[in-house]
């Protein structure tokens, strides 16, 4: 990547460690104006979660991440994962590679998973001249990680272009394979402990609601905060040791082609096996602590997040979620946001681990049947009835 004035631009943000940050303009820096957000998203997510393929669509979309830093060569870069789909925000000098990266993605979800994917980069400089903006902040998720988190209403706007068609990337000579290096989807769905997995995605309904909005977030994760753990769904220790088949299947079919596919096989196994007898006899391997590894994947994962709205995959007790099911309706009702809300009984998790040495593996969470995918597939229809309820509270005229 060709680097420029502003490529070091997300070092320059802030951190911060508490996640009610979220809700603070101060801590938000403006894209530069020459960036450019990569988008991508999975085309009849919905009907290929109900036909039980929840991983290979949650497998697409954090692949959009893996493929676009890889082929930077920069992890460094502002980015956020949605189930079914991500953005990563792009310096301009690396925007052609990006593109390609995008192309030879949209080539290898279509011939290994069997899925559609729809793939844009939308400038910065053009959601300004819409009147909107992309700011980002770093939320620090653990010593070892931080997580960009996103506010301006521009990367909302830049996925509903993205899913009219424009903006989308043409690339005719692209690679048939990206590199996914890093990415897994080994473990096995988590099962909930506090009672259920409960995805959420809430978006202020306008400009002039957001201080309301900011209300909401806050109230939002007081009540997840007494939950255990503040409802995260993974616990301290880590995920238990357990590991899926399909998962494994599919980070063979990302990060090795046809001719490998056997020996990536045998090399994944190697080091589930190893991994399980180290976190047995307690013993480390070089620089590699087994025990702390598993800790690490609880303590760098992105439960929740802000993306122009709330997002979070949290596992909490009925009561709990009842509260936050009311809050919701009351906030909607009074014109605050709109939400989707989805249960489940597991949440699932897909990491990105470009050397499992360093401890700023990477790992998104969402909920193991459909998650933010159906959570967000709610919104359409909540807003068609609200522009029929509309209507009709229209007066009708009559000539007289």
């Amino acid at each position: 990547m060709n680097v420029g004035p502003d490529d070091r631009f997300y070092q320059s943000v802030p951190l911060f460690a508490r996640f009610e940050g979220v809700v603070d303009r101060q801590n938000y820096k403006p894209l530069p104006d020459d960036w450019c957000l990569a988008i991508a998203d999975i085309v009849g997510s919905t009907h290929a979660i109900l036909e039980g393929r929840y991983k290979a669509v949650n497998m697409a979309g954090a692949s959009v991440i893996s493929a676009v830093l890889n082929a930077l060569g920069e992890h460094e870069l502002p980015f956020i994962f949605g189930g079914d789909g991500a953005m990563v925000a792009i310096p301009a000098g690396g925007v052609d590679t990006a593109a390609r990266a995008l192309a030879s993605l949209r080539n290898w979800v279509a011939s290994d998973l069997q899925l559609d994917m729809r793939v844009a980069l939308v400038p910065v400089s053009d959601i300004r001249a819409q009147g909107l903006d992309v700011r980002v902040a770093r939320f620090a998720a653990s010593s070892n990680i931080a997580y960009a988190m996103f506010t301006g209403g521009g990367a909302s706007w830049a996925e509903q272009e993205m899913k009219a068609g424009r903006y989308r990337v043409d690339v005719s000579d692209a690679e048939p394979r990206p590199d996914l290096t890093g990415l897994s989807c080994r473990w096995d769905p988590i099962q909930a402990h506090n009672g259920e997995i409960v995805s959420i995605i809430a978006k202020p309904t306008s400009a002039e609601t957001m201080d309301a909005f900011r209300k909401l977030v806050g109230d939002i994760i007081a009540v997840t905060a007494e939950q255990n753990r503040e409802a995260h769904p993974i616990p301290a220790s880590g995920p238990d040791l357990a590991f899926s088949a399909e998962g494994i299947r599919n980070e063979i079919s990302a990060t090795a082609p046809s001719s490998g596919r056997i020996r990536q096989r045998l090399s994944i196994i190697l080091q589930i096996v190893l991994t399980v007898v180290l976190h047995k006899l307690n013993l480390p391997l070089g620089s590699f602590d087994a025990r702390r590894y598993k800790a690490d994947v609880a303590a760098n994962s992105d439960f929740r997040k802000f993306d122009d709205g709330l997002m979070m995959t949290v596992d909490v007790d009925a009561g709990h979620r009842d509260r936050l099911v009311q809050r919701l309706e009351a906030a909607e009702r009074d014109g605050v946001c709109e939400f989707g809300l989805h249960r489940q009984d597991k949440a699932l998790l897909t990491c990105f681990v470009a050397t499992a040495l360093s401890r700023d593996h990477m790992h998104f969470i969402d909920g193991a049947s459909g998650g933010y995918a159906l959570a967000a597939s709610q919104l359409p229809e909540k807003r068609a009835q609200a522009r029929k309820a509309e209507a009709l509270a229209q007066p009708t005229g009559q000539n007289i």
